[in-house]
């Protein structure tokens, strides 16, 4: 006790310089987004602007005709995707943790199989999917394929079966049915493992860059991440305007972590490897 007492100072130092150097690059690109382009690319790492100004901004708020138009569709996107996963994966996880059903444990060793294959592997098979279905260059399409998720169906799975099964007789005392009980009781009983799986799905829908670049074409449907990308040329890349874009960027996902992070610590630790 007393050698982990000694070592909790030297823990925080640690801790600190790797927050400062974790900071760092996003306190860059804060000034940055406040620098016209010639004093950018001079180089250093000065983080006070010499010249400051408010022009970046201006430019991609109303000189760039879509970027209204990315930041919407992002907003959709990542709203869509996280309501979904969210219903569906919990539905989810509460059948394979409460219901008994024929194939219930292959069906599980399915899903934990699932979580082997790496996402790369299955960009071809979806392109061709949604080709054949006519959802390229669509909202569905960016949607549909990212509506569940195996690595929290089995994180919410945990979560069920670590839930007071208590409850749910208490409720059939009372009259609900299954899915009474499941919405009106489990459910509302789930923020902390709801909130954890809605800061991982929205910044992984929010920041999600590879799917968008697959299936869309028409600028008009591009997403942030993508629509970044268009302000790099061949010859010349706007860095003043993609640190202002850049900024605007993570506001939304920030506000997202702030808002649930209350419940955050206490979802991951509900989420055991009971059963």
């Amino acid at each position: 006790m007393k050698v982990f007492l000694g070592l909790k100072p030297i823990l925080y130092i640690f801790l600190i310089l790797y927050s400062i150097i974790t900071c760092v690059p996003f306190a860059w690109a804060l000034s940055a987004s406040f620098k016209p382009l010639n004093e950018i690319v001079a180089g250093g790492l000065n983080f006070i602007p010499q010249n400051f100004t408010l022009d970046n901004y201006r430019q991609i708020f109303f000189e760039s005709p879509l970027f209204g138009r990315w930041f919407l569709n992002s907003v959709f996107v990542a709203v869509c995707v996280t309501g979904l996963n969210l219903l569906f994966n919990s539905m989810a996880g509460y059948a394979l943790a409460r219901i008994s059903f024929p194939g219930q444990p292959l069906l599980f060793g399915l899903i934990v199989a699932v979580l082997l294959i790496p996402i790369q592997v299955t960009l071809i098979p979806t392109y061709l999917i949604l080709k054949y279905l006519g959802w390229l260059n669509s909202y569905q399409g960016l949607i549909v394929p990212n509506a569940a998720n195996a690595t929290f169906i089995f994180m919410m799975r945990q979560f069920f079966v670590n839930f007071p099964k208590e409850l749910e007789e208490a409720a059939a005392l009372d009259g609900l049915n299954r899915w009474e009980t499941f919405f009106y009781i489990v459910l509302p009983l789930a923020k902390p493992a709801l909130a954890a799986q809605t800061i991982f799905i929205f910044m992984s829908s929010w920041n999600n860059f590879l799917m968008p670049l697959m299936i869309l074409s028409s600028p008009e449907m591009f997403t942030l991440p993508l629509g970044l990308n268009t302000f790099k040329g061949l010859y010349i890349s706007y860095w003043n305007y993609i640190m202002a874009a850049s900024i605007v960027f993570t506001l939304p996902a920030i506000a997202i972590y702030l808002f649930f992070n209350r419940y955050f610590v206490a979802g991951m630790l509900f989420t055991g490897t009971k059963g």
